[in-house]
């Protein structure tokens, strides 16, 4: 027991004239990253700077300057965060009971919207058609989408179905107008009303997925049947992306077979249309665009096209959504490569600057030349849509939308988890864009047809239309002789396509080839010898290639990051 002048002394409070200097400060805050801002996204890329002028828009290189140093900056990239963080919210029904199918977004995924529009992305190469259109729009959507991707789904939407409403030239005359306007007009309301609108697509359902001809949803004509003509449209739709655009392309079961038909949000009269949204997905990735699942009771809509070919009216649309896939993951590559490069260009670990050191710069410079292949392919695509009158060009259109469809959105995914593991701990962080990246990566893969999907195409453009092997070759031996490994891949293939007994088998291989031989040839052909020479040995050549990071010796590293590493965020 203690004595009480023990205890007296225990509930004396110590005095002391010494005050601990590190009762607030821990530690020196040091060696640490910064985020990628305040750049200029475009003149710091010069593998797109170089693309943009071989592939004809050289005349839009001052206006894709002020647009890239207004994507890269720091005010404009929280748009693309804010969005993903508060995501789409649908309302079924106001508080009186009225259904109204509304989905709210946040303002950061309006701002996206607005400013995508007002730049053409939805429709510059309809409305001021010509020598490098495409190309231009596509440098627009590569730099608009690092910033954010999920709002350029309705973007996209919206630019690949004008080639079908022409198909019908009544609807078209009503829709084009608004379709093309450089207005954004969010406000839920008749197409009547509304000084710009959006278009999106509903197909998917749930007993077919990519096997449109299985649908069921059923076409009655209201009075007489065929192109033009208005139908109810009853079904249900598994996969509606964007269920605020203001009308939909939709395949449906007419007397005649399967159709393609145009159903707007509003009814001539005002009154709401019956498509009834069900309910949001809920996506791993993609958070700021709002997918549905919708019910069509009795839904107004207009055929497009003639009946019964609503496949081959609706797959021009197709088309131009898969390529724009090539764009929003090369797009992902090139900003993934980015975080990675930035970071490790001013972090240090065991003594040295990331960047610095071997093993890293392999890894980085592996990186970056998967980036600059998907784009080269990218804006080569884009250039032969501008000449589509060009009989080789349209072929190649046909055939390497779904390769390049294929190859680059299948390499996303590792790319993007590659770029985050560079970065480390940091990038795993919800505040970082690493995961939302991550995240985004297998959506173009999936989404307008999956692998599988993309190789069947292809074999089915071999064997319905053979001069597309010719054209398929024609481009890639422009490089003929000047790498041996290339030389070799493209005899391969020759030999290999001539015999497509057991095609489906070894459709993917076949696929992955000419993909490779492709960006091999364009980049041989185009890119600094340092960039290609890298590629054709480690991606033609080496055998294991299954890693990032592993790339052969005698690669100029050093060379490759300074050449891809943004360059304006330092000053």
């Amino acid at each position: 027991m203690l004595t009480l002048n023990q205890r007296r002394t225990m509930n004396t409070p110590i005095k002391t004239e010494h005050v601990s200097p590190y009762l607030a400060d821990t530690h020196e805050l040091s060696n640490l990253s910064s985020e990628l801002c305040d750049y200029n996204m475009y003149t710091d890329d010069a593998a797109l700077v170089e693309a943009v002028r071989r592939e004809g828009a050289q005349w839009a290189d001052n206006e894709l300057s002020a647009f890239g140093k207004m994507t890269g900056s720091a005010d404009y990239l929280e748009l693309g965060h804010l969005a993903n963080k508060f995501i789409p919210e649908l309302e079924t029904h106001d508080r009186f009971g009225k259904r109204i199918d509304l989905v709210k977004f946040h303002p950061a995924y309006h701002q996206l919207m607005k400013t995508s529009i007002e730049h053409g992305l939805h429709a510059s190469p309809w409305t001021q058609p010509g020598p490098g259109a495409h190309v231009a729009r596509a440098a627009r959507t590569y730099l608009q989408t690092q910033v954010e991707a999920g709002h350029g789904c309705p973007i996209t939407m919206t630019f690949a179905a004008l080639p079908t409403l022409r198909l019908q030239p009544d609807v078209a005359r009503v829709w084009e107008p608004k379709v093309t306007a450089l207005i954004y007009d969010p406000r839920n309301v008749p197409v009547e009303q509304k000084l710009g609108v959006t278009i999106g697509m509903a197909m998917t359902e749930k007993q077919g997925g990519s096997d449109v001809r299985s649908n069921s949803t059923r076409a009655y004509p209201i009075s007489i049947g065929g192109p033009g003509q208005a139908h109810e449209l009853v079904g249900h739709k598994y996969f509606v992306s964007a269920p605020m655009c203001d009308a939909f392309l939709v395949l449906a079961q007419a007397a005649g077979g399967l159709s393609c038909f145009l159903l707007p949000r509003w009814r001539p009269d005002g009154s709401k249309n019956a498509m009834q949204v069900l309910r949001l997905k809920k996506k791993m990735g993609n958070a700021s665009n709002a997918s549905s699942e919708t019910e069509l009771r009795g839904a107004l809509a207009w055929m497009v096209g003639e009946e019964g070919r609503g496949v081959r009216n609706i797959i021009e649309m197709v088309s131009m959504t898969r390529f724009d896939c090539m764009i929003g993951s090369s797009a992902g590559m090139r900003m993934a490569t980015s975080q990675a490069l930035h970071h490790c260009s001013v972090r240090s670990a065991f003594g040295r600057i990331l960047n610095q050191q071997p093993l890293m710069q392999n890894v980085l410079a592996d990186l970056a030349l998967e980036s600059e292949a998907a784009l080269s392919l990218t804006m080569r695509m884009a250039r032969a849509m501008d000449h589509r009158s060009d009989e080789q060009e349209d072929l190649l259109v046909r055939l390497v939308t779904a390769v390049g469809k294929y190859w680059i959105c299948k390499r996303t995914p590792n790319h993007a988890y590659e770029a985050m593991e560079c970065i480390g701990g940091s990038g795993v962080m919800e505040d970082s864009m690493m995961p939302r990246l991550y995240r985004e990566a297998p959506v173009n893969t999936i989404w307008e047809g999956s692998g599988n999907v993309q190789c069947l195409d292809v074999l089915r453009a071999l064997s319905k239309t053979p001069a597309v092997i010719d054209a398929f070759f024609a481009e890639v031996t422009q490089a003929q002789g000047a790498h041996p490994a290339l030389d070799r891949l493209n005899a391969d293939l020759a030999k290999d396509l001539k015999d497509l007994r057991d095609a489906e088998y070894r459709a993917r291989d076949l696929v992955d080839r000419m993909a490779l031989a492709l960006q091999a040839s364009l980049l041989v052909r185009h890119a600094p010898a340092f960039i290609s020479d890298a590629f054709c040995h480690s991606r033609l050549e080496q055998i294991g290639h299954y890693n990032y990071g592993t790339l052969p010796h005698g690669v100029d590293c050093a060379a490759i990051l300074a050449r891809a590493t943004p360059e304006s965020a330092h000053a």
